[in-house]
Order: C-alpha cells, then sequence, then structure tokens
C-alpha cells in the first residue's frame, strides 16, 4: 500500500474549483477575493478550508490527478495557480508523507527551493508552475512505490531510508532492501516503546539490533552508520503511534 494511500469516491470535485478559477478574468475585481480566499484557506485545517469556503467537499482522493494538473496549467490567474499549487503540495506532503523521513524532507526541501527561486524573481510565473506540476507529478510516483513494491507505509519509510544514498541503490537490488525493511519493521514495532528514544540503555540495544540486521543482509560497511541514524530517525518518527496502537 502507498503511504497515505485513499479510498476513492466518486468523481472528483477539485474540477469545479478550477473551472470557477479558469472562468475569472484576471482583470476583474474577483481576483483580488480569490487571492484572499486562498490567504484565509489552509489556516487551521489544510486546504480542506479552500473547498469548504466555496461550498464544495474535499475529495477523498488524490488531488495531484493529471486531469487536475493540466486544468491548474491552462488558470489564467498564474500567481494563483503557484499558490494553489504551492497549498495543495504542502498538504499532501504533510498528510501523505508525513510519517515518512526521506521522503517528507526531500519533497519539503524541493518545495521550499523552487518557491524561494520564483520568490526572489529568479524564475518566471510559468516556470514555477511547470516545476510545481512536475514536482507534483515525482510525488504522485513516489506515493505508489509501496504498493509497487508490496510493503506498508511504515515498511517504505525504512525501505526509503536504507536507500536513501547511491551506494546502497548499486550494491543493493531492490528485493535485498525491501527484505531489511520488512526485518527491521517488524523487529522495531516489538522492541520500541514510547520512551525508548530518551532511555540510553534501551537506544543502544536497537541500535545494535539495527546494525545487526545489516549486516545480516552486508549492507555496505562505509554506509552503514549514516543508515543506522537514519532509521533510528525514522523510528522515532513512527514509535508514538506504534504505542497507541
Amino acid at each position: 500500500m502507498a503511504f497515505g494511500a485513499s479510498e476513492t469516491v466518486g468523481p472528483s470535485v477539485s474540477s469545479s474549483i478550477i473551472s470557477w478559477l479558469v472562468n475569472v478574468s484576471t482583470t476583474e475585481p474577483n481576483d483580488s477575493v480569490i487571492r484572499q480566499l486562498m490567504s484565509r484557506a489552509v489556516v487551521s485545517e489544510g486546504v480542506q478550508d479552500l473547498f469548504s469556503a466555496v461550498g464544495l467537499q474535499r475529495p477523498n482522493i488524490g488531488l495531484l490527478s493529471e486531469s487536475f494538473l493540466k486544468d491548474v496549467r491552462g488558470l489564467k490567474q498564474k500567481t494563483v495557480a503557484v499558490e494553489l499549487l504551492e497549498r495543495l503540495l504542502r498538504d499532501e506532503i504533510r498528510v501523505r508523507a508525513g510519517g515518512n523521513i526521506v521522503q517528507n524532507r526531500k519533497f519539503s526541501d524541493k518545495l521550499r527551493e523552487t518557491l524561494l527561486a520564483y520568490h526572489n524573481r529568479a524564475v518566471e510565473t510559468a516556470q514555477v508552475i511547470e516545476e510545481l506540476i512536475a514536482m507534483a507529478r515525482d510525488f504522485n510516483a513516489a506515493t505508489q512505490r509501496g504498493e509497487e513494491l508490496n510493503l506498508s507505509d511504515e515498511e517504505i519509510a525504512f525501505y526509503d531510508a536504507l536507500a536513501d544514498n547511491e551506494m546502497a541503490l548499486r550494491q543493493m537490488s531492490d528485493e535485498t532492501l525491501r527484505q531489511i525493511a520488512l526485518e527491521l519493521t517488524a523487529s522495531l514495532r516489538k522492541s520500541v516503546s514510547v520512551d525508548w528514544a530518551v532511555r540510553e540503555n534501551v537506544r543502544a540495544k536497537i541500535r545494535l539490533m539495527i546494525k545487526r540486521i545489516l549486516r545480516k543482509y552486508k549492507y555496505p560497511p562505509d554506509q552503514e552508520e549514516n543508515a543506522i541514524q537514519l532509521v533510528l530517525q525514522q523510528a522515532e518518527a513512527l514509535s508514538s503511534q506504534w504505542a497507541n496502537a
């Protein structure tokens, strides 16, 4: 299952808000109204407020579909399109990759760098829209990797932690990394508690367990320490929900 996958319900209503925006001329006062609407949205409950504000129900499906991205590209209000993509990407990253520290960091950093260049006027509005659309497609592909590898959200998070360096990717097969991720997830779920990260003796034991699993599968020795640290960080991110399960 891909991380953050959600149940499909009926036709997407995201096209409704896009159609509404497409038909508004940038020369009309409504343009400023749209901006105010978007500024008020996503304050407390993410882009849900944006849909609610125009009388729409937030669809329970991925917003960043190809048809939706195509509609965004066609908006007359290019600066509004940038802001809409920014808010939707932030929300999707938070909701669908919030528990995966590698993917969360990767896409959050990428989004921040893209927007920084835009706000510094290093890139044109049309270009940043294309970059954000490309990022949305990359994000959609990343969310499907769990399904492709037959890994749960938790398992793909550890897989990503293990695969977060070029040498490991070159030297180890996807199947080997998958097997390590499966064993790490099962072992860590049994071992961590709510306060394990601040109990040095428990943390030391878990660190040793991770090292033994990595060596069992011949993980690159010179990449071992970085992998252990990243796996520990990922375990910390998941431990609270494990403890409450």
